[in-house]
């Protein structure tokens, strides 16, 4: 993959624009392939995960080989069990939430999680971050209200908690080297975790063709590609550019919903997206500042 996409073709603004679309594209899958999988085959939320997180370590290990690196000591049991409890609670989370508001809750809660990161080690925020951070806290909060179009709160529990999980990953991620070959061990190291869900969750367990095959894609494609892909037009984009057009996937993973899914179009929904992303564009833009 890598070997495929020299620098040279990053460099050129029209292939730049295309990686990245693919990417935010793929990312965005993930939602929408969980999301059907759960509620339109057989499969169980346990199997998903295990299935996802394997076929992701599979073709990881194998662009990494394509390229003559080793895996040795790459990534570590800490960060692995990070991406397992995203990819768990991302599963379960998706067995009741529409794929639209389950990719902004997991972003919000991405995000909070790292701000809230940086706060606790003494970065200090400026009155438009704060102003920022309170839309998107508030954007969370009337999602989160009770009402007819309030998500399930169970679902809704746990893709905060898979968010979280992710923003820990992230942050344990930042400066650990190759990022490919340790994402690629990272995920080798969860696949074991993931086992070991499916094992205690073996009585429930419910496998079909569609599941499977969604599953595969999602683990393959849409992660194990999907941050391959990442990882090679990140270098060429700012820190502001990249954080930004992650912004992007909530939005692509609520159009899929409406479009591949049937999901209906909320007013609280609209209005939560507004402020939970503009919030998280405020913080991001100042940031870099």
């Amino acid at each position: 993959m890598e070997s495929a996409m020299d620098s040279s073709a990053v460099r050129r603004p029209l292939a730049l624009a295309a990686l990245v679309a693919v990417t935010m594209i793929a990312f965005a899958g993930n939602s929408l392939l969980c999301r059907a999988a759960l509620k339109h085959t057989g499969i169980d939320a346990a199997s998903f995960t295990t299935i996802r997180i394997a076929s992701g370590a599979l073709v990881l290990w194998l662009l990494v080989r394509q390229r003559g690196a080793r895996l040795d000591g790459r990534g570590s049991w800490l960060s692995a069990f990070a991406l397992f409890a995203y990819a768990g609670g991302f599963s379960y989370a998706y067995t009741s939430l529409p794929a639209g508001t389950g990719a902004l809750l997991l972003f919000g809660a991405v995000q909070a999680t790292m701000v809230g990161y940086g706060i606790w080690s003494g970065e200090r925020l400026r009155a438009m971050q704060l102003l920022g951070l309170l839309l998107a806290l508030g954007g969370l909060a009337g999602l989160l209200l009770p009402g007819l179009s309030a998500p399930p709160l169970q679902g809704a529990v746990l893709m905060l908690a898979a968010g979280a999980a992710w923003g820990i990953y992230s942050l344990r991620g930042k400066g650990a080297g190759d990022p490919t070959a340790v994402t690629a061990g990272n995920f080798c190291r969860a696949t074991l975790f993931a086992a070991m869900l499916s094992l205690i969750m073996a009585g429930s367990a419910r496998l079909d063709a569609a599941g499977v095959g969604y599953a595969v894609a999602s683990g393959a494609l849409t992660s194990g590609i999907g941050y391959a892909l990442w990882y090679t037009v990140l270098p060429a984009l700012r820190a502001t550019t990249a954080s930004t057009l992650q912004l992007s996937v909530p939005v692509i993973a609520a159009l899929g919903g409406i479009l591949f899914l049937g999901e209906p179009v909320t007013l609280r929904i609209v209005l939560a997206a507004v402020a939970i992303l503009g919030g998280i564009a405020l913080v991001i833009l100042n940031r870099h500042r």
